[in-house]
């Protein structure tokens, strides 16, 4: 995570982040002091630096793998029964991982007792600090106090879109501005406020921290000087549009206009090195992956075999758009009957019956899209990007929501934003809402970005969220 990055998340994200990292790094010194003291097993002295060092990257590899289990989604929507869960195998991969790396340590390298130890310690102590946040909501006391400039139609995607708890732990909303030009239709429950004063004494009095413009009328209606006094006092302005992205991970395409677009940053597609290193970056990838794979695919193949019969077709083609509106041929192992396309091309939906028994679990887990390693390796496709849809539906798809032909200014991947932040949709509805965090991706791709897909994916596959 980059340093500006770092600087966005709220107080309690990085609270959170910090105290964890020094939970972890405690718990390597615990379990070398307890060695010590009990003589478990003999361990070289070593220099406090060297210790600390070690401290540091043991609190690197479990915050990476706390990190691919969803512990730092800021929208974890789990009891802690469940944390507990992932904390448990996010301990034991990381425990996984430092086992390798321990004989690169050299003269100081440390005893597997030693780490097992640590591994339990900082099971004990990173639970209980959960724990105790769960049931104080202790990150919860430093929200944001949000007031909306606005209680119309675009002010009214906060109260329709950010409506529960979860959505809104990183601010709170004081209330929403009543203005000219407001359509009557737009916030129905939330407080509605009638300025009796000037904005920017009102904003101070109550010690406001971040105005949210979203009146819907803004030609000659919006209160600049006040905005501007606002500004140099250290209130935070930000348009509704920026608001809703930073919140929730997606570009409101309804309310997109084209000078945001134009005026925003982001969206950019002359990154040379990037495009030029793209195809080697995916090209490595995708030959791990199937070196990693290749005995799963093998029994996933057994397995259509035995189930549907030895002469079926293991495997299918489908015509995709991808890059620049181009058409290729995406290759899966098939988990539908033969038949399922009798009466013509349909979006797959939840609890399909065109399924097959097994295609259920090659969905479950995402085994059915492991054959696109080879789309990947012929460049037809990358690991991270939007999700390449069939002709016949990108052409109505184009047709009816705005923008969404933008999805072809980069290339599809194997797996993108949309398919982690939004489950599984077969409407034109749910087309548009995966659209919205496909934008959110195309104009913040990079690297990192990239890479928290990436990680974040392992959860998908492991707690088998696929479809």
């Amino acid at each position: 995570m980059s340093s500006s990055k770092f600087r966005d998340l709220s107080a309690g994200s990085k609270s959170l982040i910090l105290i964890e990292q020094v939970l972890f790094a405690c718990a390597l010194f615990l379990a070398v002091y307890v060695n010590n003291v009990f003589s478990v097993t003999s361990v070289q002295e070593m220099p406090n630096s060297f210790l600390l060092l070690y401290g540091v990257i043991f609190a690197l590899i479990n915050q990476l793998s706390s990190l691919a289990l969803g512990l730092y989604n800021s929208k974890l929507r789990e009891n802690f029964r469940g944390v507990f869960r992932r904390f448990l195998l996010s301990i034991a991969v990381a425990f996984f991982c430092s086992t390798i790396i321990n004989p690169f340590y050299g003269p100081y390298v440390l005893p597997i007792e030693v780490l097992a130890i640590a591994a339990v310690f900082s099971m004990g102590l990173v639970s209980f600090f959960r724990y105790f946040t769960f049931k104080v909501n202790f990150f919860g006391l430093n929200k944001a106090k949000i007031l909306v400039l606005g209680a119309g139609e675009r002010a009214a995607i906060i109260e329709r879109r950010m409506r529960r708890d979860v959505d809104r732990q990183d601010f709170s909303i004081h209330g929403f501005v009543l203005m000219d030009g407001d359509s009557e239709d737009g916030i129905k429950s939330e407080t509605r406020i009638k300025l009796e004063t000037s904005l920017v004494n009102y904003a101070l009095d109550q010690e406001i921290d971040e105005i949210v413009v979203a009146n819907d009328e803004r030609r000659n209606n919006l209160p600049v000087d006040d905005l501007f006094a606002c500004k140099i006092r250290g209130i935070e302005i930000t348009e509704i549009l920026d608001f809703f992205e930073r919140e929730t991970g997606q570009i409101a395409v309804n309310l997109i206009y084209p000078s945001w677009v134009i005026y925003s940053d982001g969206f950019a597609s002359n990154n040379h090195l990037r495009n030029t290193l793209d195809w080697i970056f995916n090209a490595i990838m995708a030959v791990s992956l199937l070196i990693l794979t290749w005995p799963i695919m093998l029994l996933a193949i057994l397995c259509i075999k035995y189930t549907e019969g030895f002469k079926v077709p293991v495997f299918y083609k489908q015509e995709r758009v991808g890059l620049d509106g181009d058409s290729f041929d995406i290759i899966k192992f098939r988990s539908m009957r033969l038949d399922a396309e009798k009466d013509g091309a349909k979006m797959a939906c939840e609890n399909d019956n065109r399924i097959t028994k097994i295609g259920h679990y090659l969905r479950k887990y995402r085994i059915d899209e492991l054959p696109q390693i080879y789309n990947v390796l012929r460049g037809d496709m990358g690991f991270v990007g939007p999700r390449p849809e069939r002709p016949e539906f990108v052409n109505n798809l184009i047709a009816n929501l705005p923008y969404y032909n933008e999805r072809h200014n980069v290339k599809p991947g194997l797996t993108g934003w949309a398919q982690l932040k939004y489950p599984y949709g077969a409407t034109e509805k749910d087309s548009l809402e995966k659209l919205k965090y496909d934008l959110y991706y195309i104009k913040h791709r990079g690297f990192l970005l990239d890479l928290l897909i990436l990680i974040r994916t392992v959860e998908i596959v492991l707690f088998g969220k696929g479809r």
